[in-house]
């Protein structure tokens, strides 16, 4: 039924259901005569003092507006100026904001198995598919030759490879010191669900992030033993058993037993290769196609890392993590932190995209897994259930809902944070977790290229023109542009 239906069946049907009698002239029903309210010429008059009464109201209001705009404009332009001149609320002027001027153009995924044609050489045209959703993924074979993924390698060899984590990781003790916490208050930072008890997994997941050091839920069973810490032996702290424990106390427990290289939360050796002006064309050319694939403004991938190179022998692996944390207002972007003016403690690698290349097939193991892809909720505390830690990438890879094969010259590459709807970065994707399956046979050789980005757009924009500044430090560093333009802070490239 349309709705002039609808409005002529109202019309012809009274509240109780029956016929009206049909309706007369307004004036017959009121017997107004000529000269009433209802006559027409009447209503046309009223109606037209109306409009003019609004017009002259406008008009008023544009005046008194313009009247005061010119008059503050003469005010500004009378006022004395000066260097240190300041607001009338005696604040200092606010830090220029920048305009927007760009806008990340983001890859759409479509669907898991959708594949698209892409152009990033010329005369070539490569096949890019969509693996997950969640995080946005897509696998690009091809996308390296054989000869560029052995100059590659050949180069890190060259550079020379260092250990990718220490045993044990420094400065814990200075910032712990710092924030200066209470044991109630670092109690209630581990205890994610607030029920008074800290379970085995809130402190697996601690004592991975603080320590570097890859705790199982047996090897926490036998510390708290060792430590005498668990005094009612029922795998729980509470507030008055972790009062008992020194900051430091797993820590030195380890120590004293020994810490072997497949306890750590990666076990590999790395190196950065340079790839700036100057630098090898294979290396030039890479980062030219990446900047192609990703569709990003070049500017943003020149004032990223350099390639990261990695080899895994076999027992290798690399638990699964974030390449990139939540960016919080007490946290800093790494890369951006000259730029943002402020002092925090904390920082963490604003890694917007991740472009993963495989150097060479691996005979068995090494897979990039992929624990949560496509899940339908992502919950941190479900990852370690009944002794099952689906990051644990030496035990359970295989349990993990996606894991993409080495095969030389592939490339895949994902999104770490969302969109914020506005053509800017998000807030982190947590469905991008990820890790290196263990090595069972041979060896294991990738690359990373990071794009990084400060969800912080003025951040951003303060940081691009902070370093067009001093377009030459650095370019003479193997480590590349000028990232390292505080030289209290040589290693800028965390690896997370």
């Amino acid at each position: 039924m349309t709705d002039n239906q609808e409005t002529t069946d109202a019309e012809d049907t009274s509240p109780s259901g029956g016929a009206t009698l049909p309706l007369r002239p307004p004036c017959e029903r009121l017997s107004c005569h000529k000269s009433s309210v209802c006559s027409r010429s009447y209503f046309v008059v009223v109606m037209v003092f109306f409009h003019v009464y609004i017009i002259n109201v406008i008009a008023l209001l544009f005046y008194v507006h313009y009247s005061s705009g010119q008059e503050d404009a003469n005010r500004s332009r009378d006022a004395p100026r000066g260097d240190n001149q300041r607001t009338e609320s005696g604040r200092p002027p606010s830090k220029p904001d920048f305009v927007r001027d760009v806008s990340l153009t983001r890859v759409e995924g479509i669907r898991v198995g959708h594949v698209q044609k892409v152009s990033l050489v010329p005369g070539k045209a490569h096949e890019m598919r969509t693996l997950s959703m969640k995080p946005l993924l897509f696998e690009i074979p091809d996308f390296l030759s054989a000869d560029e993924c052995r100059v590659v390698m050949q180069l890190a060899q060259l550079k020379g490879l260092m250990e990718s984590q220490l045993m044990v990781q420094e400065g814990q003790e200075e910032l712990a010191k710092e924030l200066n916490l209470s044991p109630e208050e670092i109690f209630n930072l581990l205890d994610i669900n607030q029920d008074g008890q800290l379970q085995l997994h809130e402190i697996l997941t601690h004592s991975r992030v603080r320590d570097g050091i890859w705790l199982t839920p047996e090897n926490l069973r036998e510390i708290y033993a060792g430590l005498k810490a668990d005094k009612d032996g029922n795998g729980l702290l509470s507030l008055e058993e972790f009062r008992l424990l020194s900051s430091d106390a797993f820590q030195r427990f380890l120590m004293q037993q020994g810490v072997k290289r497949s306890q750590l939360v990666r076990n590999s050796r790395h190196t950065w290769l340079y790839q700036g002006k100057g630098a090898h064309q294979v290396l030039q050319d890479i980062k030219t196609r990446v900047t192609r694939l990703t569709r990003l403004p070049p500017s943003l991938v020149d004032l990223s890392e350099p390639l990261q190179v990695v080899r895994y022998e076999e027992g290798g692996h690399y638990h699964a993590h974030h390449d990139s944390g939540p960016v919080y207002p007490e946290t800093a972007c790494t890369h951006t932190r000259l730029a943002a003016n402020t002092s925090t403690p904390f920082e963490t690698s604003c890694r917007y995209i991740t472009v993963l290349f495989y150097l060479n097939s691996v005979e068995g193991g090494g897979e990039t897994a992929f624990p949560v892809a496509d899940n339908r909720t992502y919950d941190e505390v479900s990852l370690i259930q009944n002794d099952i830690d689906l990051m644990d990438t030496r035990r359970n890879c295989d349990k993990s809902n996606l894991r993409v094969k080495p095969q030389k010259g592939t490339a895949v590459f994902w999104y770490n944070y969302l969109s914020d709807g506005r053509g800017w970065v998000g807030e982190q994707d947590e469905y991008a977790l990820h890790g290196g399956c263990v090595v069972t046979h041979g060896t294991k050789w990738v690359a990373n290229k990071w794009i990084n980005i400060d969800p912080d757009y003025q951040r951003q924009a303060r940081y691009q023109q902070l370093v067009a500044q001093h377009p030459e430090d650095g370019e003479d560093e193997d480590e590349g542009l000028t990232l390292n333009l505080d030289p209290h802070n040589s290693d800028v490239h965390q690896d997370l």
